[in-house]
């Protein structure tokens, strides 16, 4: 990519977050962002086609700045969750108040979309990695949706519990479903 569209589309995302920061996200207008980023409205339209665009890229490129790509999975039963997982899941707390709007009743389908194909990829490069039989018997695109949707569901349900609970209590939820109804603790 160009290096300038690469600063101009930077500068949108910063702007986006940093606003996102400062009132809710539903009174950042296109004019207010584009202003804060230091272009002007036309400009925004040559990168993105609306804001929720803009949204699920600035939540992108802050996850991978924060190095909060999704975990990878071992789908092997264990008493706690994988070490990575935690730290995928500060990375929504730090921005919890776009994500409950972007995951929201209200919010946007690319946003949850995006979410659900990296987590969807994730199950299955964790299913080929440890050649779990979990999914013998089901097409592993099946079984990714399935888990990408419940893991979806349960960040969504946490970041919308007041006051928000801690990233390790997220964690082990996140990792009991994951794992399926059986019991995942360690014995005393």
């Amino acid at each position: 990519m160009d290096a300038r569209v690469e600063r101009t589309r930077r500068a949108l995302q910063g702007a986006l977050l940093e606003l996102a920061r400062e009132r809710p996200y539903d009174e950042l207008s296109i004019s207010l962002i584009a202003e804060r980023a230091g272009v002007n409205r036309s400009s925004f339209y040559q990168h993105y086609g609306d804001r929720d665009e803009l949204l699920a890229d600035a939540l992108d490129a802050a996850a991978d700045a924060a190095g909060a790509s999704a975990p990878e999975l071992e789908l092997v039963p264990t008493g706690r969750p994988p070490e990575g997982m935690t730290h995928f899941l500060s990375h929504f707390a730090d921005h919890a108040e776009l994500y409950r709007r972007a995951l929201g009743p209200r919010g946007s389908a690319l946003v949850v979309a995006r979410l659900r194909g990296r987590v969807a990829a994730l199950v299955r490069e964790g299913v080929a990695r440890t050649h779990s039989h979990a999914f013998d018997e089901m097409p592993i695109e099946v079984a990714a949706a399935g888990l990408a949707g419940s893991i979806v569901g349960v960040i969504t349900a946490w970041l919308e519990l007041d006051p928000l609970p801690d990233v390790d209590v997220a964690a082990e939820w996140l990792w009991r479903m994951v794992l399926g109804p059986g019991d995942t603790r360690e014995p005393p």
